[in-house]
């Protein structure tokens, strides 16, 4: 076995991974893998678009679509919740209380999906029994006792059994299901995993377990009672009011969200065996709920929200609105995370040791829920085409705490991430922000609303300033509190504050699709005294708008200094001629680094090494590492940069360099050594993987002591990192260190080490596959199985079919599709190894003679492949017919 480096670096950082959160979601979104260690060496501004396969994307034959007309609007909504583990059902009463907006009306339609009704009726303003139908199981259409007028309450008394597990509904990039409620365990009988029920609502999914105007423009305050046994801990929205002990050996607990409207979709309930950790922001509970073992890591790993609470309070211009504030970690969740109302949802990799935060955390993904209580919840979208001016600013938020906190290089960083997944989905598809056509809600949750839309913002920020940007945001949340919003909303604070018009800037950032591909030139005119930039622009999709309007900083470089000229590029080609003295060591274009466009420029390895030692930003760093990559060994000063970049003085950028050295003849002697240190004693453990990576591939059998001290390494992915390289180097001693790793739960570490026991054909191993399997979070699992499928795949055919039925009940019953994808994905890799060996077999079968020993086992054999293959083909298409992902559908065969 001789795995790649960057083979084991990947599998080292796999579950370090977010796959992002009420993000997009950081879907495990995971192009991120590689992305703090490894230069792309296509980077940001050199994507290729095939302008072709954008045009199937575009949303002109899509249906237009408006916000929800509120008839009713939703006053005030009243549960009382018990559930039926045993079923996965939820018993419940709701209370709702309506009143028309403005038009008299008689009638009430409410979202309620899959439900058994049990009553229905009016209580006030007076007792009334009610007609209804619900012949759709999706639309409770109720006729009212009589003409209610605007503003003359009236509520409604409904008793239902709410029965998720029949809600079939698509999810989208960011939400991999949509059934609203989840019991995970309900009948507590798996050891590897707590007994919960959790919540998820985006988009219109909780009127799977209450009735409800299901709308983003509805607003609702909120109480719930939730009767559970005494052991479960409970979580939703608002406070805790009371909790009573019943007399059957359960308990009530009532939480109240009662002054503040807000939308449906942010309602959230939680239940489960959760250790809560109390914190406090001013008077304000600030609370960690983890499962019991990660007690004692809850502050570490939510200890920021507290100063988070300032930062944004402060930056915002709106204190923090609510009346708590509570983070849940559950399991099997379907997101990244979620931003409900005073208590944000996340999914269970945020679980974490302080030895596993040694090498990464979630950090971003808390800020970004967080600041969704002023983005999102305190002013809501209207209609989902607008998701953006949640997303958006969630997304942009992220970066503004990681400047804050943990300086500017750590924020561009963040904002060069953004820019790697906008433009990578760019390639295929492009949109406008703001979609008033679309085919389905999902469409919205993509690298646009999140990701481009946080760039927009950047852009925005940097065009008007500090002080305008905030003082607009200000403006914007105390205008629309409480309130619904669209983009106008948002350019009208804007303008207010600063007195200038940003229609331009909006309809070509927010309404129209696309970003603009420039070329730059620069030349000096010595008679002159004056340097040349000529900039020249192009569309990069048939739809995009153009020319394109950029304000832009241009500083010069000479030996007098720096000097900084502003300009505005808005035409399809233009020459902008600035003074200079002498001729430049650096004409730096877009200094502020904030345009979300293609360049392609023509400096040279000297200027790229004058940026590099003297530009201020990250992004002028990691542009310039970026073409030492590409040209080191071709340019003196591109080699020298490289080395260099060793040395930076921000870790990302040492990793980054490290890990894209061409170790060549020539190259290898100089550095070595430089790697040998930094994998020692570099302060941050990710670089010192990344030099631990790059030393494997000199396959330089003397530094195996290094890779072996690396497995006492305080990080995992140091240790991770170390036995895949020893891998590389001896196999023999690698297999050694492995088995001694075997009770490692690190999942890092967990990884490399199945990664080396599958190839080594022990038919003894399938119980230690099968516990990692069983105990690993989602992502991880994933990653679990496929590798138990190549595992499988070493042994003999008849040790390989007995224990396939692993591979069976993933691939049919396990409640999240790409962990039923990799199941399949697996079975099919074995079928496909049976089909070679069974062709194999068949052509041995014509060379042999048929009354031989040797064909007739050789004829059974080749029987034995068909049968099996039959097996899986009968299985897969027997699961497909219950299979509800409609990707994972397409690969299943009949």
């Amino acid at each position: 076995m001789n795995p790649s480096p960057s083979r084991w670096l990947f599998a080292t950082l796999f579950s370090l991974i977010v796959a992002s959160c009420g993000t997009q979601r950081r879907s495990a979104d995971a192009d991120d893998v590689v992305v703090p260690l490894e230069i792309d060496t296509a980077f940001a501004y050199e994507y290729e678009v095939d302008t072709s396969a954008i045009g199937d994307f575009q949303t002109e034959q899509s249906p237009l679509r408006s916000s929800y007309p509120l008839v009713n609007d939703l006053v005030h909504t009243k549960l009382d919740v018990r559930f039926n583990w045993n079923r996965s059902e939820l018993i419940g009463k709701a209370w709702l209380t309506l009143e028309p907006r403005f038009y008299p009306t008689d009638s009430l339609e409410l979202d309620a999906k899959n439900m058994l009704i049990h009553k229905m009726e009016l209580t006030q303003p007076a007792a009334a029994k009610l007609n209804y139908t619900y012949s759709d199981s999706q639309k409770l259409k109720i006729k009212l006792n009589k003409t209610y007028k605007a503003d003359e309450p009236y509520t409604i008394y409904i008793e239902y059994t709410s029965r998720p597990d029949s809600v079939r509904q698509q999810g989208s990039a960011a939400i991999t299901d949509a059934k609203g409620l989840y019991f995970i365990d309900p009948k507590d009988t798996d050891p590897h995993k707590p007994r919960q029920l959790w919540t998820q609502g985006e988009t219109e999914s909780n009127s799977a377990w209450f009735p409800t105007i299901d709308k983003p423009n509805a607003k609702t305050t909120f109480e719930i009672a939730m009767t559970v046994d005494t052991g479960l801990a409970t979580l939703s929205n608002g406070v805790m009011t009371s909790t009573k002990k019943n007399t059957d050996g359960t308990r009530t607990d009532t939480w109240k969200l009662d002054k503040q409207p807000f939308a449906p979709y942010l309602v959230m309930m939680a239940v489960g065996k959760f250790a809560v950790v109390k914190d406090k922001w001013k008077n304000i509970p600030v609370d960690y709920y983890v499962d019991p073992a990660y007690k004692p890591y809850a502050r570490d790993i939510f200890g920021n929200t507290p100063e988070m609470l300032t930062y944004y309070s402060n930056a915002f211009g709106h204190e923090y609105p609510w009346s708590k504030y509570a983070q849940v970690v559950v399991h099997d969740f379907v997101s990244g995370a979620m931003e409900n109302v005073t208590a944000s949802v996340f999914f269970n990799n945020l679980h974490q040791t302080r030895r596993e935060l040694l090498d990464n955390n979630h950090e971003d993904i808390i800020a970004h829920e967080l600041s969704h209580h002023w983005f999102g919840d305190l002013v809501t979208i209207e209609e989902w085409g607008q998701i953006p001016l949640n997303e958006a600013f969630a997304t942009y938020a992220e970066y503004l705490w990681l400047n804050h906190k943990y300086g500017n290089d750590e924020g561009q960083y963040h904002l060069l991430e953004d820019l790697h997944q906008y433009m990578a989905e760019s390639q295929s598809k492009q949109v406008p922000l703001i979609r008033y056509r679309y085919e389905a809600r999902e469409d919205m949750f993509d690298a646009h609303s999140y990701q481009k839309g946080g760039r927009v913002l950047h852009m925005l920020h940097k065009t008007v300033g500090d002080d305008a940007f905030f003082a607009a945001l200000k403006l914007y949340l105390e205008r629309h509190k409480y309130g619904t919003v669209e983009i106008e909303d948002l350019r009208q604070a804007f303008e207010e504050v600063t007195g200038h018009d940003y229609k331009w800037f909006f309809d070509q950032w927010f309404l129209n699709a696309g970003h603009p591909n420039v070329n730059i030139e620069t030349s000096y005119n010595d008679d002159n005294k004056t340097v040349n930039v000529t900039l020249s622009q192009t569309p990069s999709g048939y739809d995009s708008p153009g020319p394109w309007r950029m304000p832009l900083a241009i500083d010069v470089y000479t030996s007098a200094g720096r000097q900084r000229h502003q300009v505005v590029f808005n035409s399809e080609e233009e020459t902008f001629t600035l003074p200079s003295a002498e001729k430049p060591l650096l004409v730096n274009v877009d200094a502020e680094k904030m345009m979300l466009w293609v360049k392609t420029e023509n400096k040279t390895a000297n200027e790229f090494a004058y940026q590099y030692a003297n530009a201020p930003l990250f992004m002028d760093r990691i542009e310039s590492v970026q073409y030492f990559a590409q040209n080191q060994g071709l340019e003196d000063h591109a080699t020298e940069g490289m080395i260099k970049a060793l040395d930076d003085k921000f870790w990302r950028i040492r990793g980054e360099a490290a890990n894209a050295l061409d170790l060549s003849e020539q190259m290898a002697p100089r550095v070595k050594e430089k790697l040998i240190q930094m994998a020692q004693r570099d302060p941050k453990s990710m670089v010192r993987a990344a030099a631990l990576s790059k030393l494997s591939e000199l396959g330089d059998t003397s530094l195996n002591y290094l890779f072996t001290n690396a497995l006492k390494d305080s990080s995992y992915a140091v240790m991770a990192t170390g036995l895949g390289a020893l891998a590389d180097a001896d196999a023999e001693l690698a297999l050694a260190e492995a088995k001694k790793l075997m009770n490692e739960t690190n999942a890092s570490v967990a990884g490399t080490v199945m990664y080396i026991l599958a190839e080594s054909g022990d038919s003894t191993l399938h119980g230690y596959f099968e516990r990692n399997i069983a105990n690993a979070s989602s992502g991880e699992k994933f990653s679990a199985i496929m590798t138990y499928g190549k595992y499988l795949g070493t042994l003999s055919f008849n040790n390989t079919r007995r224990h396939m039925n692993v591979l069976y009940d993933y691939a049919a019953n396990d409640a999240q599709w790409f962990i039923r994808y990799a199941a399949v994905t697996a079975l099919y890799d074995i079928r496909e190894s049976w089909n070679t060996s069974a062709e194999a077999l068949s052509q041995s079968l014509s060379t042999l003679d048929s009354n031989s020993p040797a064909y007739n086992a050789a004829k059974q054999q080749h029987q034995q492949r068909l049968d099996a293959i039959a097996e899986i083909d009968k299985r897969i298409g027997e699961m497909k017919k219950n299979e509800t992902n409609e990707m994972l559908r397409s690969i299943m065969t009949d």
